[in-house]
């Protein structure tokens, strides 16, 4: 698979990276023999980058990947994050930007990955109540202790970006990006990153599994599901953007591709490192082939004609999540 240069502090990864945070926490049902199986199957196809994160459990996404790829560490970038605090014994608090969680955070989860270094360490989310030149910086001794060796931030402001980026080069940021979902292309953090010569990488560009065309209605996905509860699969919602969907397989079928490589290939057209989740195989397969397809000018045009910025119905999370996102 083709690299990609992520920011200019010379990290290179594949044009396309996983998600594992389905395989342990958020999206229904579990299977980890299959999760593993979609892990070494994802290293074998060319696929470099792996994201996870201490809160997918918590510590199991963290656990199962070490256990599953530590042999062969030397293969892969492991991006990984803090933010929320969380205690060993996985009790989940609130928001926790300090110095000193950052090291506990950091320490545990070198431990739990069963490495030396972090290869790509973000702040989750920013704490409201630390300035975040406290926190970058001390996630900035990390990377001069040797213990990671490029920093990150996930769904910042275009203003909170500028900040960080001021105390330590940022490498990554991190925010949901897809056909569905482009405010990063009208809120300023899409033009600072490229300003800046900052990575950007996008978490849910399948529109967290409704550009796939797989998904008919909310009461389909598993119980636990916490899709269940997002506007855009609710009830009116899900209807008019499965239409989009179902006119993005059209145009897909033409191009003897899926809607799913579509709208990957779309974000990679972008010069965006797309993560899309799975723990499965066969999907997995299925987005690897984005990878090999070419969008021409032309059909960069018909796409946005059938799904133009903005017109996904309903909010992309809840009020409470957006409410603590873009700080």
């Amino acid at each position: 698979m083709n690299e990609l240069k992520l920011g200019r502090q010379g990290l290179k990864t594949s044009i396309l990276g996983l998600g594992c945070m389905g395989m342990s926490a958020f999206y229904g049902n579990r299977d980890e023999d299959e999760s593993r199986a979609t892990l070494r199957l994802a290293l074998d196809l060319g696929i470099t980058h792996f994201d996870t994160a201490e809160i997918y459990g918590p510590f199991a996404n963290e656990k199962l990947i070490a256990k599953t790829l530590g042999m062969r560490r030397a293969e892969f970038t492991i991006a990984t994050k803090f933010a929320t605090e969380i205690a060993d014994d996985g009790t989940i608090k609130s928001i926790n930007g300090s110095a000193a969680y950052a090291r506990k955070a950091l320490e545990r989860s070198l431990k739990h990955l069963e490495t030396d270094h972090i290869d790509l360490y973000y702040l989750h989310r920013t704490d409201p109540k630390v300035p975040i030149e406290e926190t970058i910086g001390a996630m900035s001794t990390f990377v001069s202790e040797g213990k990671v060796k490029y920093l990150g931030i996930s769904e910042p402001s275009a203003q909170t970006i500028r900040r960080a980026h001021a105390v330590h080069p940022l490498t990554a940021v991190q925010s949901e990006y897809s056909l569905f979902e482009r405010d990063a292309e009208t809120n300023g953090v899409l033009d600072t990153v490229r300003e800046l010569g900052i990575g950007f990488v996008a978490f849910s560009p399948l529109g967290r599994g409704l550009l796939t065309g797989k998904i008919s209605s909310a009461q389909g996905l598993a119980d636990g599901d916490a899709r269940r509860n997002l506007p855009r699969f609710q009830n009116g919602n899900i209807s008019r953007n499965l239409e989009m969907v179902d006119a993005l397989e059209s145009f897909a079928l033409r191009r003897s591709a899926t809607s799913t490589q579509v709208a990957l290939a779309w974000v990679i057209r972008q010069g965006v490192l797309p993560i899309p989740g799975t723990k499965r195989r066969r999907f997995l397969e299925e987005n690897v082939q984005a990878a090999e397809l070419s969008l021409s000018s032309e059909d960069l045009s018909e796409i946005e004609r059938i799904v133009p910025a903005g017109a996904a119905a309903g909010a992309r999370n809840t009020e409470a999540a957006l409410r603590r996102d873009r700080l």
